[in-house]
């Protein structure tokens, strides 16, 4: 039950939403048990942020999950999130932050896991 939101200041064509959504899904194996099959993403582009005091080029990625992951799979798809953010949008990686909160308690289709 993994979701991932990318909020960036770059605009997002229709066509790169859908290339970096398949990716995302690809990329959230790295946490062992979780598969693009129960993946929500959602990109906001165009959003107002700064980084370092500036408008270049940015993203914060929030991922949350149900349960737990190892430090080693949250390295791994950073790494990957970073990727897909910097080949897909020219996002320096130096200029995107993923921030992840993991949760025992998730809700869906009208009462909790």
């Amino acid at each position: 039950m993994p979701f991932i939101n990318v909020k960036t200041n770059v605009s997002v064509s229709e066509d790169k939403a859908d290339i970096i959504k398949s990716q995302l899904g690809q990329a959230i194996t790295a946490i062992p048990g979780k598969s693009e099959g129960w993946l929500m993403v959602g990109i906001e582009p165009g959003y107002k942020l700064w980084f370092k005091g500036s408008a270049d080029s940015a993203a914060m990625v929030e991922v949350s999950i149900f349960g737990g992951a190892s430090h080693n799979a949250l390295t791994t798809l950073t790494s990957h999130i970073t990727g897909i953010l910097t080949d897909n949008l020219g996002i320096s990686s130096d200029r995107i932050y993923v921030k992840y909160s993991e949760t025992e308690n998730w809700g869906w289709n009208g009462s909790n896991f």
